[in-house]
C-alpha cells in the first residue's frame, strides 16, 4: 500500500487476514467471513502494533494497513 492512512479516512478492505480481531476492550478473534473484500469503513484510530481500528457496518475491527486501501480522490 503506497497511500498513508489517518484517522477519519474512509477505507476499503482489499484482502482478508486469516482471522479478524475485534476492537472491543477485550478483543476476540473472529473468522474472516465476518467481513468481505470490498467492504468499506471509517478509520476510528490507530492502535499499538501498527493496527488500525476500522468501523464497518457490522462492527469495529483491528486491521493492519496492508489489508486496507484509502478511498478518496483518484
Amino acid at each position: 500500500m503506497s497511500q498513508k492512512i489517518s484517522m477519519g479516512d474512509r477505507v476499503r478492505l482489499v484482502a482478508l487476514p486469516s482471522f479478524i480481531k475485534t476492537a472491543d476492550p477485550m478483543p476476540m478473534l473472529r473468522p474472516p467471513t465476518v467481513l468481505s473484500i470490498g467492504a468499506e469503513g471509517v478509520v476510528v484510530n490507530q492502535r499499538p502494533g501498527n493496527y488500525w481500528s476500522v468501523r464497518f457496518a457490522n462492527g469495529t475491527f483491528l486491521l493492519e494497513p496492508q489489508y486496507l486501501q484509502p478511498i478518496g480522490i483518484e
